[in-house]
C-alpha cells in the first residue's frame, strides 16, 4: 500500500504537463485527456481505499523526498493517508471528473479553453498535494498551488476589469492565510526541534508533553492554524471575498468556490486537531467564530439578488457549521456534512445559468413569499437592521479595507521619498556596511548585534511597503521587491547557524527570477514606449511570451515552490530564535507584502482591458 501513496500526486501532476503541450486548438483532445486523467485517479483511489478498508485501515506515512539536510534541520516531503485524507480524495475526484466533463462542453469555443483545462489540472494538483501532505512544509506547497490556481480561474475573463480587480482581491485576502501558515511553520520548529509530520502528531503523549513545556507557543501555533483554516474557508471575517471569487467560469465557481477549495481550511483544521485539542480556549474561539460566520451566511443569503451569490453565501453557513463540529471534535459527522456540502453547492453552481433561464422564460413563474418567518418574532428594529445589514454584506468588505488595506497603503506612502537614484545612492551603501558588520561581527559589540537584524529586516519592510503602493515605476516596483529579499538574508545571517551556503541557496532563486523578470520588463517597456501602473493595461494580448516569462519570474520572486527561493523562506524561519517574535513579524510581513506588490504589478501590467482604443472593450463584470 505504501509504493502506491505516491500515484496520487504523480498523476495530476503528469495531467497538468500533458494538457500544457496540447496546442490550444485541439480541444477534443485537451478535455479528454484531462477526463483520462481524474478517471483513472477517480479508479485508483477506489480500489486503493477498497483494499486499505479491507486491511487494518491503519494510517499510513511515507518520508518520500528529502530536499535539504543539515545538522539540526531537514526539510522533506512527507505523504500520509488516513480516513480523512480518503473522504477529500474521493469527493475531490468525483467532483473533479464530474466538472471537467462538464467544462469541456460548457466551454466550447471559448477563447481560454486550454488555459482553464491548464489551471484545472494545476489546482487538482494542488489539492492532492494538500490532502495527501505528513506534513506542513508539504501541505504549504499545495496550498501556494491553490492560490496561484485560484487567481488565475478568477481572473479567466481577463479583458474584463472586475474579474482582475476581484482575483487581484481574493489574492490578497489569501497571503494573510500564508502569513499564518508560515508563523505556524516557524515556531513549530522551535517546539518540536524537528520537521514534524502529522503522523507524530497522532501520538497524544508527545503533543501533551511538549505543550506543557510550551503552552504559549501551542496556543499561538494553534491560533495561527486557525487564522489560515479561516481565511481558505471565508469565515469570518474573511468571508466577503467568496462571492467576489464568483466572477470566473461557473465550473471553475462549481469546483472552488462550491466544493474542494473552500473547504480546504476544515481539513487543515481536522489534520492539526492532535495538536489543538487540549487547548480549550482555541476551541472555544472556533466555535464562537463558526457560530456569527452561520449567522452572518445564513441571513445574507437570503437577502441576495445574485443566485451566485446566494449560493456562495449559504456554503459559507454550512461551512462554519462545519468548523463547530470539528471543535466540538465530531470528525465522522464533519466529514459527512463536507461532502454533503460539496456535491450540492456543486450542483447548484452547475445548474445555476440554467435557472437563471427557467426564470425568465417560464410564464407561469409565481414566486409566494412564506406566509411567516422565524424573524417575525423578533423585535422590529433588530429585524430591519439585520435586513440592512444584510444587504451590505454586514460591511465586511469596506471593513477589511478600512482596518487592512487603506493602512498599509497610507504607511507605503509615507515612503514617496524613495526612487531608483536613493535606492541606489542610499540603501545600496547601507547593505554593503551591513554585510562588513556581519564578517567582523566579532568586532561589534554583542548589544548592537542582537539590534541589527530587526532593523535590517525592517528596512526591507519598508521597501516592499513602497513596491505595494508604487503607481508609476514598475522597474522600481521590482528592483525594490528583488532588494527587499537581500535585507531579509542579511538580517537573518545574525543568527548562528544561517550559513552561506544557505544564504546562497536562497538568493540564487531570487537573482535568477530578478533578472528574468527586470529583462522582460525592460524588453517590454522599449515596445510600448513605457509602462504605466495607475490603470490595467492588458498586455498579455499583444505580448503573451513576455507575459509568461513575467508571471514566471514574479513566483520565482514571491517564494512560490518552483525556485529554491521557496526552500530558503523555510530555511529563514528555522533560524530564527522563537523569542525574535518582532524578526518573524517583519520578515513575515515582508514576504506576504512582496506577493501582493507582485502579483498586483502583473495584474496591471498585462490584465485588463487592453488600453490601445482597437481592441474592444469588455464589460466590467462577466
Amino acid at each position: 500500500m505504501i509504493q502506491f501513496l505516491p500515484v496520487f500526486v504523480l498523476l495530476p501532476f503528469l495531467g497538468f504537463l500533458v494538457s500544457l503541450l496540447i496546442p490550444k486548438h485541439r480541444e477534443v483532445t485537451l478535455s479528454n485527456a484531462a477526463v483520462a486523467v481524474v478517471s483513472l485517479q477517480l479508479f485508483s483511489a477506489l480500489i486503493y481505499v477498497f483494499f486499505w478498508l479491507l486491511g487494518d485501515a491503519a494510517m499510513i506515512n511515507v518520508k518520500e523526498i528529502v530536499l535539504y539536510k543539515t545538522e539540526g534541520y531537514e526539510f522533506f516531503i512527507d505523504l500520509f493517508f488516513d480516513r480523512v485524507t480518503a473522504v477529500y480524495l474521493l469527493v475531490g475526484a468525483i467532483l473533479t471528473l464530474m466538472i471537467t466533463i462538464y467544462s469541456r462542453y460548457y466551454l466550447h469555443r471559448e477563447t481560454g479553453y486550454k488555459r482553464f483545462f491548464n489551471t484545472i489540472m494545476f489546482f487538482y494538483l494542488g489539492y492532492n498535494i494538500i490532502i495527501f501532505s505528513g506534513n506542513l512544509e508539504t501541505m504549504f506547497i499545495g496550498w501556494e498551488v491553490l492560490g496561484l490556481s485560484s487567481f488565475l480561474l478568477i481572473a479567466f475573463y481577463r479583458d474584463r476589469f472586475l474579474p482582475v480587480k476581484n482575483a487581484v482581491k481574493v489574492f490578497s485576502i489569501y497571503r494573510i492565510g500564508d502569513v499564518g501558515m508560515l508563523l505556524a511553520m516557524w515556531l513549530s520548529h522551535h517546539l518540536w526541534h524537528e520537521n514534524i509530520t502529522f503522523l507524530k502528531l497522532n501520538n497524544a503523549e508527545l503533543v501533551s508533553h511538549h505543550l506543557l513545556e510550551h503552552s504559549a507557543f501551542g496556543v499561538f501555533i494553534a491560533v495561527m492554524f486557525l487564522l489560515s483554516a479561516a481565511v481558505k474557508s471565508a469565515q469570518f471575517p474573511f468571508s466577503s471575498w467568496l462571492p467576489r471569487a464568483m466572477e470566473g467560469p461557473t465550473p471553475s465557481s462549481a469546483i472552488f468556490y462550491g466544493a474542494l477549495s473552500v473547504h480546504i481550511g476544515v481539513f487543515l483544521m481536522i489534520r492539526t486537531f492532535p495538536f489543538w485539542e487540549n487547548q480549550y480556549v482555541v476551541r472555544v474561539l472556533i466555535v464562537f467564530m463558526g457560530l456569527i460566520t452561520a449567522f452572518i451566511g445564513f441571513q445574507t443569503a437570503r437577502v441576495q439578488s445574485s443566485i451566485k451569490a446566494q449560493i456562495a453565501y449559504s456554503s459559507i453557513s454550512q461551512i462554519g457549521i462545519i468548523f463547530i463540529e470539528v471543535a466540538l471534535g465530531l470528525e465522522i459527522l464533519a466529514l459527512i456534512h463536507f461532502a454533503g456540502n460539496a456535491f450540492l453547492r456543486s450542483y447548484q453552481l452547475l445548474v445555476s445559468p440554467s435557472v437563471v433561464t427557467y426564470l425568465i422564460r417560464e410564464q407561469f413563474y409565481n414566486y409566494v413569499p412564506p406566509k411567516a418567518v422565524a424573524e417575525d418574532s423578533w423585535p422590529k428594529k433588530i429585524k430591519h437592521s439585520i435586513y440592512i445589514m444584510s444587504l451590505k454584506e454586514w460591511n465586511l468588505d469596506s471593513m477589511m479595507f478600512n482596518y487592512m488595506w487603506k493602512p498599509t497603503k497610507k504607511l507605503g506612502s509615507l515612503f514617496q521619498f524613495l526612487s531608483r537614484r536613493s535606492v541606489f545612492l542610499y540603501f545600496i551603501p547601507v547593505y554593503i556596511v551591513g554585510c562588513l558588520l556581519w564578517a567582523y561581527q566579532s568586532s561589534v559589540p554583542v548589544s548592537v548585534i542582537k539590534v541589527l537584524p530587526l532593523v535590517f529586516s525592517l528596512i526591507g519592510l519598508v521597501l516592499v511597503l513602497k513596491a505595494f503602493t508604487e503607481r508609476k515605476s514598475a522597474r522600481l516596483t521590482w528592483i525594490l521587491v528583488f532588494l527587499n529579499h537581500f535585507w531579509i538574508a542579511l538580517a537573518v545571517s545574525f543568527n548562528e547557524m544561517f550559513s552561506l551556503e544557505e544564504n546562497v541557496i536562497y538568493l540564487s532563486g531570487v537573482v535568477i527570477a530578478g533578472l528574468l523578470g527586470y529583462l522582460a520588463l525592460s524588453r517590454l517597456a522599449r515596445i510600448e514606449n513605457g509602462i504605466r501602473l495607475d490603470a490595467f493595461q492588458g498586455h498579455i494580448y499583444e505580448h503573451p511570451k513576455i507575459g509568461f516569462l513575467f508571471l514566471m519570474a514574479c513566483l520565482g520572486l514571491a517564494g512560490f515552490p518552483i525556485t529554491t527561493t521557496f526552500l530558503g523562506e523555510d530555511l529563514i524561519f528555522s533560524h530564527i530564535h522563537g523569542d525574535q517574535v518582532w524578526l518573524a513579524a517583519c520578515v513575515s510581513l515582508s514576504l506576504i507584502v512582496d506577493g501582493l506588490a507582485l502579483i498586483r504589478l502583473y495584474a496591471r501590467i498585462f490584465l485588463g482591458p487592453h488600453v490601445k482604443t482597437y481592441h474592444e472593450k469588455a464589460h466590467r463584470s462577466s
